[in-house]
């Protein structure tokens, strides 16, 4: 599971939370609870553009002494790790595609972030490229 550093800072009112590595994640909220509550939802819809241009998405930095940890979902985390590799490998949707052998339609639906997809698909698209999905405990 992917892990980002959120600043979280009081704003008169609010607290304003920003992502150093994915600067497109702002979000606040009237408590500190409530402000990384939002920041996952922020920190998602963030990497909406990257999917969108399909552009590599920013790997985490360590987490630094009064930063949080905000964490990806899994689907999310394993889906960014396809579209790095996509990017990293140059493939295109359609190559993809036809390397796993489905039609380009199941690809897109695969590159959205908000269509559950079963982690055997996204390990097998990855497959297809010549890497491997690897899970462990922490």
């Amino acid at each position: 599971m992917l892990e980002y550093p959120a600043d979280i800072a009081r704003d008169g009112s609010e607290f304003l939370v920003s992502f150093p590595d994915i600067p497109e994640a702002i979000t606040s909220g009237d408590t500190f609870e409530e402000a990384v509550e939002m920041a996952r939802d922020a920190l998602i819809t963030a990497m909406d553009f990257y999917f969108e241009d399909r552009r590599r998405v920013p790997a985490p930095s360590p987490v630094k002494p009064g930063q949080v940890a905000i964490d990806l979902p899994t689907s999310v985390s394993a889906k960014v790790l396809l579209l790095n590799e996509m990017v990293l490998q140059g493939i295109r949707p359609s190559e993809l595609a036809r390397r796993m052998d489905v039609r380009p339609q199941e690809v897109t639906r695969l590159l959205d972030l908000h269509h559950p997809t079963k982690i055997d698909t996204i390990s097998a698209a990855l497959v297809a490229m010549g890497r491997r999905l690897e899970l462990q405990l922490a």
